[in-house]
């Protein structure tokens, strides 16, 4: 009987890896394009990414993180149906934007914010998305909710729970 000594993290690195030899040019410029190839291909940037595209492109893994932190296209958690971004842009965080989180995270019954992902959610605080006059900001999948407070909380996950009829 055949064994398969690989799991599923080792193949994943095997598939990064590919990818990373196509980029012999190790600039900088690259670090985009790098990122979107992985992201298609494993569908989330994990902290084992980050770090490979850093050695691989010979910079630190803290401005890897900041570029891809900086893009609401990448993610750093594998994909949920439901991916709920909490802008914390400067003005949707002085306009309450970790308490949104928190309330998220607390009617999703996260317990863990740092592994927060269900299901069917994903909550994650990105740097901006782009609609500062009216902060602060959620976006769910592709509908924007604006000038959002944590009564407002309930609503948004009982029309994503409809949609599911949860």
């Amino acid at each position: 009987m055949f064994t398969c000594i690989f799991d599923e993290t080792h193949i994943r690195m095997l598939e990064i890896e590919a990818i990373l030899q196509k980029y012999q040019n190790r600039d900088r410029e690259n670090l985009l394009p790098l990122l979107l190839e992985i992201q298609r291909e494993i569908g989330h940037l994990s902290q084992k990414v980050i770090l490979s595209v850093a050695a691989h492109l010979k910079i630190p893994s803290s401005k890897v993180y900041a570029v891809a932190s900086f893009y609401d296209q990448f993610r750093f958690q594998p994909k949920s149906k439901y991916r709920i971004l909490i802008c914390n842009g400067t003005g949707c965080h002085i306009e309450g934007a970790r308490q949104l989180l928190e309330e998220f995270n607390k009617q999703l019954g996260v317990e863990n914010p740092a592994d927060n992902r269900k299901e069917l959610f994903n909550i994650e605080m990105v740097q901006c998305l782009g609609a500062c006059g009216s902060a602060p900001v959620v976006k769910v999948n592709d509908v924007f909710y604006t000038n959002v407070n944590i009564d407002m909380i309930p609503e948004i996950i009982a029309a994503i729970k409809a949609k599911e009829e949860i």
